[in-house]
């Protein structure tokens, strides 16, 4: 169970964080290390059950936040995904956090990797489980995408992207059998916790989509701190190419391919993946 929080930018601004161990708890709940959770597109920032789970079991304190316009937390117009490493390091000192680890799923793994891009004093390593590369012309960056609308509109900014939510539906054939597996067994309150990001409206996976498709505000090599990228071989949402580039271009990376798994069933490495966040 995380408890949760708003905290306060400078700039008037405000994320919706969560802490599965208050400050004054410190000395008992990071004595293995504390994870920064960064959520998919579109969720609500709160930590899943099965993180929460398996941090538990490591002695892991799990720290997590609402990206703008997510579960509470306030907009911010043109943001890129730079931005997400100062807004997590604003959460960490809000929480009483020095260095932490970092985690992100899907649309969350960008923002975890900006993080380390922009405070590497303050990230120790990160994990990228189906994670989205850099927008790039050197390969097809929309291959293999079973439904890449929504990133293509993107490219032409913000208002197509807001145009093309307004008709946008779930195509079912962008996840494997495994991957409902997942959603009805031990991922399923990641599913829950799409459906109640509804309550927030469209506004922050409009700006994620945007943010991919654009500059992302730093350069996967200024990724110095080690990163585990993991990637199911039969994903349709973000597909191996992706992986590959990024393997290919950070500094410090290991991969891990599933040969297996989709969007979502790959997240079942995850207490694996915390592991290998221990050895560092």
């Amino acid at each position: 169970m995380a408890n949760s929080l708003d905290v306060r930018l400078p700039d008037g601004r405000s994320l919706r964080a969560y802490d599965t161990g208050a400050p004054s708890e410190a000395g008992a709940s990071d004595a293995a290390g504390v994870l920064m959770w960064h959520h998919g597109s579109p969720q609500t920032g709160a930590p899943l059950d099965p993180v929460v789970a398996a941090a538990a079991a490591r002695g892991i304190r799990v720290i997590s936040y609402a990206r703008p316009s997510y579960g509470g937390s306030s907009p911010h117009p043109s943001r890129d995904v730079a931005s997400a490493g100062d807004d997590a390091v604003a959460v960490a000192d809000a929480l009483g956090v020095d260095r932490f680890f970092a985690m992100g799923a899907s649309g969350g793994g960008p923002h975890a990797l900006a993080g380390a891009a922009r405070h590497p004093d303050r990230v120790i390593a990160v994990v990228s489980l189906a994670g989205l590369a850099p927008f790039t012309d050197r390969f097809d960056w929309f291959g293999g995408m079973r439904a890449p609308g929504g990133l293509r509109s993107a490219r032409e900014g913000r208002a197509a992207r807001a145009r093309f939510a307004e008709t946008d539906e779930f195509d079912p054939e962008q996840f494997l059998p495994a991957d409902f597996a997942a959603l009805d067994a031990g991922w399923a309150d990641l599913g829950a916790d799409v459906a109640r990001s509804a309550e927030w409206g469209d506004d922050g996976l409009i700006d994620d989509d945007v943010a991919f498709a654009s500059p992302w505000g730093f350069d996967l090599a200024e990724v110095t701190v080690p990163v585990l990228v993991v990637q199911g071989e039969g994903d349709r949402v973000v597909p191996r190419t992706h992986a590959s580039w990024l393997v290919a271009h950070l500094p410090d990376a290991t991969a891990w391919f599933r040969l297996d798994d989709g969007h979502v069933s790959v997240l079942d490495v995850v207490p694996d993946a915390m592991d290998w966040l221990l050895a560092r």
